[in-house]
């Protein structure tokens, strides 16, 4: 017979399959899965990234933009910007909304805290700034206001009512329907509200020290690029301390938390594509098992094994291929479902449009998870002779060649490749591949451990004990794959438990009992003791603690320029832009000295400043370096004088730098402070010190962490909703372990039936053998879902590891009894198999 070629084999085989694909639906099944969730996680990822950088104007308010804090541009600096292009300016900073009228038995709040805005004529200088009665068309008057309708909502006031900001009051004109900077202008405390900049200033809460925030948008010509217009400014200006952005990232913090949060979930997909692909091998050996006959028959008839190949390899890519197909359409249509569903969650809605390098991703995952899983037994069926393929079910199947292991290994390399190269943070990726690696390997070591371990135990007495220790050794035994397959889904199980256990008791417990009730911004430094005594005042025992608050950005550590850098160190987050600062003649609260020696009270020398100690690694200096540090424009040089290890989940002022106090003592600056009742009122002593200081800003703590819960919330139900696949992945591939060994099963159960058991015997054999199985990876799974869960929990959220042992272990008694229940529910089919039927397919 001469070998028959690719057309006579693809004929062959789609004759085969006309009949339906019946045998190959887990392959389906397992590979739709995978490829339909990375799909789906790479378009939404490249459909909000994109959206953020299509909208980078709009978003931006300009094609640059400079920020400065607690100050304005000099007139110098204001005649270059204008020299770049079209200048808007808008300063923006917190404050509190109040009532004119206010009503001590209301039911609502008097006052909120809120973003107050001011903008020039010349905003927005792209976009539209919408209002519910249309657009702004005529600018707005000094004495006029919008608001949004959150304020509107919380306060309960309409259009055309008074509204009070300092010692300032407001017409509400209208309700803001759409900011167009909304997004760039960062995360918020509490809702906005916008004015004109004279209307501003008219509150009187632009002070010397205030906390507040200039921003300078500039229209460039046509054809202008950015990046040139930025290195311009700050060649002119190179000490302004100026932070700027471009259209090109208008929004960089939610740009970085999505794509890094996108490659994240990818990886959690990618994980569970790999778990789908041990479902394929699963699948496609059950599947040509049940080929058997033919295969050997073809065999015997002088089909060359190249010609078996060709055949099924011609079956099985069709298969794979619709799979892949279907997975893509599916992944693709439901970013436009999951972004209607987030809604207002997102930063921006995307519309809708094909993404084709995730699809590309998601689609080159799929080929080569499908080539490495399914070439091991497409290899066996191709190589073992047709009298062994008879004696499949009571023989051991022969070993895979080396050329075909080769070609394996290339595939899980290019799998590998592919999520390194494609990967935002390579070292992460590195060791999230290397953890599942770690884990299917130890399993699979695990597995056969087991068949190695029940081969050499003494045999029971009983016969139904020796039968279910027997069937985890026997010839034909899938032992391996049922423990990957129980393994990683009681890991998971333990996984997602842990996890969102750990961040539930994280904001129940931790925070609420450290965490002050209120923070108060912008005291006047002048008017600390009358501020001390207002609260002192209050019913209870009343904490207070009250530190100078100013803002300056690092411009050179270690005798290099921070502009000058090729690109922050890892870490370095507080490199960008402007951070805390303060003063201090005291080691402050949540700090403790890990090494040096803080200076003297009365200490009046050179600036020093005492530093993070994380920081300080991160940038490579220590004690007797130097640091310059650009405060209100004016740039300071620190020597290091000690190193702090700071407790940042305290709630309370946490600060990068604290410096000597003769260093910027006489700065114009604010003081800030935390509160801490037990037993006085918050709404009394809120509206006493409003009353007192219409100036400052008030947050309720509570509010805060209601907002941290919700995006941990969040967060933690997209891990759960891409883990969940991974879940159903462990379970398909559970099933697809079951039925490649279900032949072998049927076998059994016709000769233990003839011999006169029971079909309750046989069910409890099969039950034994799981239940062996799930007592010893029940610990295995514990062992592994706690590490994983610490992994996320402590390295990468930074939180304390708290999670609840009792949800922790009932979890695992649940998926140990739904993954029994799946077993005993697929071994049903093997009771009503006739047995004059079953032995003739044999």
């Amino acid at each position: 017979m001469k070998p028959l070629g690719w057309v006579a084999s693809a004929k062959i085989a789609w004759r085969d399959l006309s009949g339906g694909f019946r045998g190959l639906r887990l392959l389906f099944i397992c590979l739709f899965l995978g490829v339909a969730t990375l799909a789906a996680i790479g378009s939404l990822t490249a459909s909000i990234t994109g959206e953020l950088s299509a909208r980078g104007q709009t978003m931006l308010g300009g094609d640059v933009e400079i920020a400065m804090t607690q100050r304005e541009a000099e007139s110098d600096e204001l005649a270059a910007m204008r020299e770049a292009g079209e200048l808007s300016e808008t300063i923006r900073m917190r404050a509190m909304a109040q009532l004119t009228d206010t009503d001590p038995s209301a039911d609502g709040p008097q006052a909120v805290l809120s973003e107050l805005k001011g903008v020039d004529n010349a905003y927005p200088l792209y976009g539209e700034f919408v209002l519910e009665g249309g657009l702004l068309d005529e600018p707005l008057a000094a004495s006029e206001i919008v608001i949004g309708q959150s304020l509107s909502d919380r306060l309960q006031i309409e259009p055309g009512e008074s509204l009070r900001y300092g010692t300032a009051t407001f017409t509400i004109r209208d309700v803001i329907a759409d900011e167009p900077d909304r997004v760039g202008e960062g995360f918020t405390l509490g809702p906005v509200a916008i004015t004109s900049i004279e209307g501003l200033r008219r509150t009187g809460l632009i002070q010397p020290g205030s906390l507040y925030e200039s921003k300078y948008r500039i229209r460039l010509a046509p054809g202008a690029d950015p990046a040139a217009a930025v290195d311009d400014l700050q060649d002119r200006f190179p000490s302004a301390g100026w932070e700027f952005k471009d259209r090109d990232r208008a929004s960089p913090g939610a740009f970085r938390f999505f794509e890094r949060m996108g490659q994240f979930l990818s990886l959690i997909g990618l994980t569970a594509l790999i778990i789908a692909g041990i479902g394929v091998g699963n699948g496609v050996a059950s599947y040509l098992g049940r080929k058997r006959a033919g295969i050997a028959t073809l065999k015997i008839l002088g089909a060359t094994s190249a010609d078996i190949a060709r055949i099924y390899a011609v079956q099985i890519g069709i298969v794979s291929l619709f799979a892949i197909i279907c997975g893509l359409a599916v992944g693709a249509l439901a970013t436009p479902l999951i972004v209607t569903a987030l809604g207002d969650l997102l930063p921006v809605a995307p519309g809708i449009s094909l993404h084709p390098a995730p699809l590309a991703i998601a689609a080159a995952y799929g080929l080569l998870i499908a080539t490495m899983f399914v070439l091991p037994p497409l290899a066996r069926a191709r190589t073992e002779p047709a009298a062994a393929l008879f004696r499949s079910l009571v023989e051991r199947h022969a070993a895979v060649d080396a050329k075909t292991l080769l070609r394996v290994a290339l595939a899980a390399g290019a799998i590998v490749a592919i999520a390194l190269l494609s990967a935002r943070e390579t070292m992460f990726s590195a060791v999230v591949l290397g953890a599942t690696g770690g884990a299917l390997l130890f399993l699979y070591a695990l597995g056969w451990g087991v068949r190695f371990l029940a081969k050499r135990l003494p045999r029971p007495r009983s016969p139904i004990l020796r039968l279910a220790v027997t069937n985890l050794h026997r010839p034909g035994s899938q032992a391996p794959a049922i423990v990957i397959a129980l393994g990683l889904a009681l890991t998971l199980f333990v996984t997602l438990a842990a996890i969102q256990t750990s961040l539930t008791s994280e904001i129940r417990n931790t925070v609420p009992e450290r965490a002050p009730d209120l923070f108060v911004l912008d005291i006047p430094v002048a008017e600390e003791g009358q501020f001390r005594r207002i609260v002192g005042d209050q019913d209870g025992d009343t904490q207070i603690n009250l530190v100078p608050t100013l803002r300056g950005t690092i411009v050179e550590y270690g005798g290099q320029r921070v502009a000058d850098l090729d690109g922050l160190p890892d870490g370095a987050w507080f490199l960008r832009g402007e951070r805390g600062v303060t003063y201090s003649d005291v080691l402050p609260e949540g700090s403790e000295l890990t090494d040096g020696e803080w200076w003297p009270a009365d200490y009046d020398g050179p600036p020093l400043v005492s530093l993070d100690e994380e920081a300080a690694r991160v940038m490579d200096v220590g004690l007797g370096d130097t640091m310059v540090v650009s405060v209100l424009g004016r740039e300071i040089e620190t020597e290091i004088a000690s190193l702090r290890e700071v407790n940042w989940d305290t709630m309370g002022f946490n600060y990068i730098m604290v410096m000597s106090p003769s260093t910027l003592r006489d700065a114009p600056h604010t003081l800030a402070s935390t509160i801490s009742l037990d037993g006085g009122d918050e709404a009394v002593l809120s509206r006493d010190i409003l009353s007192a200081f219409p100036s400052v800003s008030i947050i309720e703590v509570r509010e805060v962490i209601g907002q941290v819960t919700a995006l941990l919330g969040q967060m933690a139900a997209a891990i759960i909703a891409a883990a969940t696949v991974s879940i159903i992945a462990g379970i398909a591939v559970l099933i697809g372990a079951i039925a490649a060994s279900n032949q072998a099963r049927s076998y059994d159960s016709v000769i233990m039936r003839t011999l006169g058991a029971t079909r309750g015997q046989i069910l409890l054999t099969q039950a034994i053998e799981y239940a062996l199985l799930a007592a010893v990876l029940a610990f295995v799974a514990l062992a592994l879902g706690l590490l994983a869960g610490w992994s996320v929990i402590v390295q990468i959220f930074e939180f304390t590891w708290t999670p609840d042992w009792f949800v922790v272990l009932g979890t695992l008694a649940a998926g140990t009894l739904l993954t029994l229940g799946i077993g005993l529910i697929s071994a049903l089919p093997l009771m009503s198999v006739r047995p004059a039927r079953a032995l003739r397919q044999l």
